[in-house]
C-alpha cells in the first residue's frame, strides 16, 4: 500500500507517474529552465519514480523536482531539475519539493544532496544553500562542467554545489 501523499496547504507532493511526465514538460517549456525532450520527463517518471517528485494543487502539477542517486554513489541523490510554475513562486515550493525528495525511502541511504547550477542562477543556488541551512549542514560549492564542453553558444559552466551530510 503506497503511503498518503504529503500535503502542504492545497498542494500535495507525490510520486509522478507516467502520466504527469507531460504536464513536467510543459512546465518547463513555460520557464527559463533548460529544455529536454517530453521523452526525458515520461522516462524519470517510469524509472526514477522513486527520487521525484510532483507537486500538485487541485489535480494540476504546479511543481516538480527530477532526481536519480549515480550507482557509483548511493549516498549522494543528484538534482537534475526543478521546476515551479509561477503561480507558486515566492512560496517556498521548491524547498518543500526538495525536503521530500530526501524523505523518500529510496533516499533513505543518501547523505548528500547535489546538483549543478549555473553562476548566473541566483535563485538555485539560494535554494541550495538554504537547503543546507535547514538541515544545519555543509553547502560546498566547486567546478563541474566548463563552458567549453556545451556544443552550443553561450551555455554557462556549470558548478556542482553539494549538500551534506545530511541525517534523515
Amino acid at each position: 500500500m503506497a503511503p498518503a501523499p504529503i500535503k502542504t496547504g492545497s498542494v500535495e507532493f507525490l510520486k509522478p507517474t507516467v502520466e504527469d511526465g507531460a504536464a513536467m514538460w510543459e512546465l518547463v517549456n513555460e520557464s527559463t529552465l533548460d529544455q529536454n525532450s517530453a521523452y526525458k520527463y515520461i522516462m524519470m517518471c517510469e524509472f526514477f519514480a522513486e527520487t521525484c517528485v510532483v507537486a500538485k494543487e487541485n489535480d494540476q502539477v504546479v511543481g516538480f523536482v527530477t532526481a536519480f542517486i549515480p550507482p557509483e554513489r548511493q549516498d549522494v541523490v543528484f538534482v537534475w531539475q526543478i521546476g515551479v510554475h509561477s503561480s507558486q513562486r515566492g512560496k517556498g515550493l521548491a524547498s518543500k519539493l526538495l525536503h521530500e525528495l530526501v524523505q523518500r525511502e529510496g533516499c533513505k541511504e543518501v547523505k548528500y544532496v547535489e546538483a549543478t547550477v549555473t553562476p548566473s542562477n541566483e535563485a538555485s543556488q539560494a535554494l541550495f544553500r538554504r537547503l543546507a541551512r535547514s538541515f544545519e549542514t555543509e553547502c560546498e560549492v566547486s567546478d563541474c562542467f566548463s563552458e567549453d564542453l556545451f556544443p552550443e553558444e553561450g551555455h554557462e559552466e556549470e558548478l556542482t554545489f553539494r549538500v551534506g551530510p545530511i541525517k534523515n
